[in-house]
């Protein structure tokens, strides 16, 4: 069984210094955003604004220089993020490149892949989208289709990939693709590529959401040729290098901070003078505290080059049950009709109402996360 202690992580007097110079840019740079564009959160994207972030060095804040990164901790990283997702900035088109994109190339990257994109990712310009999910296969990834063939001019890709995050925006996709058999061992002979989602033969279908939203993507690849060098690792390392991956997508403030915006309107809008309103609201208020400090304990892990995907799929588990009863606690306390009354508390319920089936797919579905975690208790 491992060890699931999640260690307490204390932020020094940098941190906190960043935060005052965050939230002081934010104030300006958000000054007059609408409630329910807030409430998008890290699905709200804005390409000035990762420019922006960019240029002040806040993407890409622990790469290497000499691939546009600052160098600096994973604890003033997760300052950042926080600070950006608490005020519901767009960082939509850059969060997945900073988030996990940048890092596994960073790691397993062919150094041409590295020096073309990788600064471009911190300047806010190069958008990412992931290439794991497809059609027919549910939650069971190792089962893919698509697959990649060695030529002597390039890797020859075929296949789907689906629920590409702003595909339609995006410029790359670091796809898990099938390169030999699985045989025996179904998760053998898989392998990640970087793909240009301009080259010829890659065709992106937007898929509407509940919201009306197309922020979703079906990606198909017909006979696309993608150079050798954009295989990201080793042949075959596919699945220990998705892992790793999801184990990032899994651990960062957003997978509890995604619907502050209506747990914000709710303290806004309540009766100090309303026991229900203190007990509600007072009891959500703790289960933020609690899952602050151990997404800040995962941060001091990554801080320290520990793996942090077991504990992070844990935090991912627990804030998607927080995020998605906030609509239920709204409606319990407050009068108010979503999306109909003229109201910052009606604009924001109706979206996060809409919004909230999908907070245990994204990451990893709560079936596969709770797989995970009772295979690290020794329980399967």
């Amino acid at each position: 069984m491992q060890d699931l202690t999640i260690e307490p992580c204390l932020l020094d007097a940098r941190c906190e210094s960043l935060r005052g110079e965050v939230r002081a840019f934010l104030a300006e740079a958000l000054a007059g955003m609408p409630a329910e564009r807030k409430a998008e959160n890290w699905a709200g994207f804005d390409a000035g604004f990762s420019r922006r972030l960019g240029q002040r060095g806040w993407i890409g804040m622990t790469w290497p220089k000499r691939y546009g990164g600052h160098e600096r901790s994973m604890l003033e990283r997760y300052v950042v993020l926080e600070e950006l997702l608490a005020a519901g900035a767009p960082v939509g088109l850059h969060w997945i490149a900073d988030r996990q994109s940048g890092p596994l190339l960073l790691r397993y990257g062919s150094q041409r892949v590295k020096d073309e994109i990788l600064p471009r990712i911190a300047a806010g310009v190069a958008y990412f989208g992931i290439g794991m999910s497809e059609p027919d296969t549910g939650s069971d990834l190792a089962s893919l289709r698509s697959r990649a063939t060695h030529t002597a001019e390039g890797w020859v890709v075929n296949g789907t990939k689906v629920w590409t995050t702003l595909a339609h925006h995006c410029h790359y996709m670091i796809a898990l693709l099938r390169t030999a058999p699985a045989g025996e061992i179904r998760h053998a002979g898989l392998s990640q590529f970087v793909i240009d989602l301009s080259l010829p033969g890659v065709h992106v279908r937007p898929i509407r959401n509940l919201m009306g939203h197309a922020h979703f993507n079906e990606v198909v690849f017909d006979d696309v040729l993608v150079p050798h060098d954009c295989l990201v690792g080793q042949q075959g390392d596919g699945w220990k290098q998705v892992n790793a991956e999801l184990g990032l997508e899994r651990s960062g403030p957003e997978r509890y901070l995604s619907s502050i915006q209506l747990m914000t309107e709710m303290l806004s809008a309540a009766d100090p003078d309303n026991p229900a309103h203190a007990v509600a609201l007072g009891s959500l208020v703790a289960e933020y505290a609690s899952l602050r400090h151990m997404s800040l304990g995962i941060a001091g892990l990554l801080d320290r080059g520990d793996n942090p995907a077991l504990l992070a799929s844990i935090v991912k588990d627990q804030g998607a049950l927080l995020e998605q009863k906030l609509p239920e606690v709204a409606h319990a306390l407050f009068d108010v009709q979503p999306g109909v009354d003229d109201t910052d508390l009606s604009r924001v319920l109706a979206l996060t109402t809409q919004a909230a089936p999908s907070f245990s797919l994204r990451g990893g579905t709560r079936e596969i996360l709770r797989g995970i975690i009772a295979k690290g208790l020794g329980l399967r």
